[in-house]
Parts: structure tokens; sequence; C-alpha cells
């Protein structure tokens, strides 16, 4: 079997991957599940000869706030359609120095801001998952995916950070001052506003998870910093979303070129574990 039917590789962000001359042999796929509808409709298709399908986070026309995304179902819907993998990109605001506008960062850690998002597919949905699933979130993200993520930066010589702890604020508001030097103390990086569930999910349905988060501001935690604006956001993250997608093309190759995809069910028996059903 050719190495790269072996794997299929989600991508969910949207932005800077809205070519439609990216996938070969595309088609779009409306997918419904237990827990909704996802974003949008998915378009399917191969990447150089990679499975690939991609996934608007926030919809096509970014008409859903981060926390009415159906995290649930767009992670479902991967799985369903059978992704082994998903690779997204976040926009993120950043809260060290050194982490400047335009850098891209492979996040490794999270720390969770939001609140009232569903986050396990273990509720007793019907159609869903049976039991209640106490899944570890260490390491959170996905080491191979990671490293796919990192080395397709550092080939094409953009500025990337191996590590990075994203803090999840519910938005869609951005942070108070005092919040982002709160999230400084708490040792974060990165603020976003969607890492979270979507990372929590995709561990639970035993997928290999990754993110590239392309930093977009300072926030507003230096001295004399403005709040940030949704102009400024925009216009850095137009300047450079072709960085991430560069990236995530570059990752897929890589990791449809590795013949050991033990960690695969390596995650999966992780999830079995982790299932506490009633007897």
């Amino acid at each position: 079997m050719d190495v790269k039917t072996k794997v299929k590789i989600g991508i969910i962000g949207g932005s800077g991957f809205d070519d439609p001359g990216l996938f070969a042999e595309q088609s779009e796929k409306v997918v419904s599940t237990p827990f909704g509808d996802p974003s949008d409709v998915i378009l399917e298709g191969r990447l150089h000869g990679v499975p690939c399908a991609l996934l608007a986070r926030h919809g096509r026309k970014h008409q859903l706030q981060p926390s009415d995304v159906n995290y649930r179902a767009n992670i479902w819907a991967l799985k369903e359609i059978g992704c082994t993998h998903i690779l997204a990109t976040t926009a993120t605001g950043s809260l060290v120095e050194e982490y400047k506008p335009g850098d891209l960062v492979i996040l490794d850690d999270f720390i969770d801001r939001t609140w009232g998002r569903k986050c396990t597919f273990y509720d007793a949905t019907p159609s869903g998952p049976h039991g209640v699933c106490h899944l570890g979130m260490s390491p959170a993200f996905c080491a191979r995916a990671r490293a796919a993520l990192l080395q397709a930066a550092r080939s094409r010589g953009y500025t990337t950070h191996k590590t990075g702890t994203a803090v999840v604020i519910q938005g869609p508001r951005f942070s108070s001052r005092a919040e982002s030097l709160m999230h400084r103390q708490w040792g974060g990086h990165l603020v976003n506003m969607t890492t979270v569930p979507e990372v929590v999910l995709a561990k639970e349905a035993g997928l290999s998870y990754a993110a590239v988060a392309l930093v977009t501001d300072y926030d507003c935690w230096r001295e004399n910093e403005t709040s940030v604006s949704v102009s400024e956001v925009l216009e850095m993250f137009k300047k450079n979303v072709k960085k991430a997608a560069d990236v995530i093309i570059d990752a897929v190759q890589l990791l449809a070129a590795d013949d050991d995809l033990s960690y695969l069910d390596q995650y999966k028996e992780q999830v079995a574990s982790a299932i506490m059903l009633k007897e």
C-alpha cells in the first residue's frame, strides 16, 4: 500500500487555504454528526498525492464567533470521513517579548480560560459514545505532528518557536490589560480563543493533532501598549498567512512519508483506557 494512502490529514483554519486549485480531485462533502453540523462543508481532495480534508473553523464566511463554533461536530466530522491527523492554524497574541508579530509558534500546551463549551464527546449524547472519559492532557499535542510542523517551518527559513503555551480565552472580546498581565504571570506565551476545546476533542477522538500559531500582535500587556484591534490582527494575519499555509502543506508531506504509524494506535489505546463505564 502506498504510504500516502495510510493517512488522511484534516486541516482546520481555512484562511490561506481558500485557493480552489489547492487540492487535486477535490469535492465538497456535507457531514452530519450526533453533535450537530460542523462549521461548514468539508473540502476533500489530494495535496501532492496525500488525502486531505479542509474545514473552515469559523465557516467560510467567518460567521461563527469562537464560543459558537461547534468544535465537537468539527472534530467528529473529520474523524467520520477517515482523518487520522489534524493540523490547525490559529491567530494568536503574544504574551512575551521574544515572540514577535509575524513569528510562528508550534504549540505544546494550553491554559483553559473558556467556559460553557462542550469539551467531551462522552456526555450521553444520543448516538454518541458511552461512558465517561478521563483523558490525560499531558502531552496535549501530538509530538510527531508537532515535529513535522517545526521541520517544515525551519526548512522554509521562517522564524519559528518550537514551544508555546496558549492561554485560551472565551472571546469574542480581547483581554483587559490586567488579564494580559495575569496570563503572563501564569506562564502563558500566547493568547487565543479557539485551541480549547479543539485540541481536547481531537485527543479524545484518538487523532494526531498539532497547531501552528501565527503571532499577530503583542496583546496589551506592554507599557504604553494600546489595546489590540481587529484591523491590526487582520493586517498582520494577511501579511503572514502564507507562512502558515506553506508550513501545513509541507508538514502534510512529512507526515505522509512516515511509515511508522504505531503512535496512532497508541492514541486510540489511551482513549480506550480512559473510559469509565457503569457496570
